[in-house]
């Protein structure tokens, strides 16, 4: 007979595989969706081709979130490469349960606190973005380019740790990942691997 434990450890193992099956590959075309951001507006990724596009798992619970946005690191991404043309997307992927889900309107007023200059807020409660791309952690970024081809999927940068003092001394995936792809050229890094808080599908 199968444990409560015993059966909790298969469905953890069956969700990870079932996320680990829909990961988006690197070097092969995103994968579509849409969705209506936290202010209403639709969000399509086949709309948005022709634009490099930034997807950030995010869940501002987490300490690793916390981070990048008590820095002001995740903005000063965000502001650099709006400015520069980038369509940046902030996903959260929490389920109410979990207790890291925000509605449209704690989604807005948090990231305005923060002081977030993400293009859209998308609540993916459903986990439908998430799974499509494998989502890990908060953050899990992900690149894609001009033609919808996903370019970059791993870590926001090199040190896996919660201390604001580690990212001056860290290399930055992303920012690297945008330079080349803004440039014209190939990713050096393309694929890493992310850290932070379990996304709580």
């Amino acid at each position: 007979m199968m444990t409560a434990k015993n059966m909790f450890t298969a469905l953890v193992s069956a969700v990870s595989l079932s996320i680990s099956a829909n990961a988006a590959d690197v070097g092969k075309p995103a994968p579509e969706f849409s969705a209506k951001d936290a202010k209403g507006a639709a969000v399509s990724l086949a709309e948005l081709k022709g634009k490099v596009v930034v997807l950030e798992w995010i869940n501002h619970g987490c300490p690793f979130v916390v981070k990048h946005y008590g820095s002001k690191n995740m903005q000063k991404l965000q502001e650099t490469y709006t400015a520069k043309g980038v369509v940046w997307i902030s996903i959260n992927s929490g389920t109410k349960a979990s207790g890291s889900f925000t509605d449209n309107e704690a989604f807005l007023k948090i990231s305005s606190e923060k002081g977030s200059k993400a293009s859209h807020l998308i609540g993916d409660e459903s986990g439908t973005i998430g799974k499509a791309y494998g989502a890990k952690t908060t953050p899990h970024m992900f690149v894609i380019n001009k033609d919808g081809v996903l370019v970059y999927n791993g870590a926001i940068d090199s040190k896996k740790t919660t201390e604001p003092a580690d990212i001056a001394t860290s290399d930055n995936y992303v920012a690297k990942a945008l330079d080349a792809v803004l440039d014209g050229k190939a990713v050096e890094t393309a694929k890493t691997e992310p850290y932070g808080c379990s996304v709580k599908y």
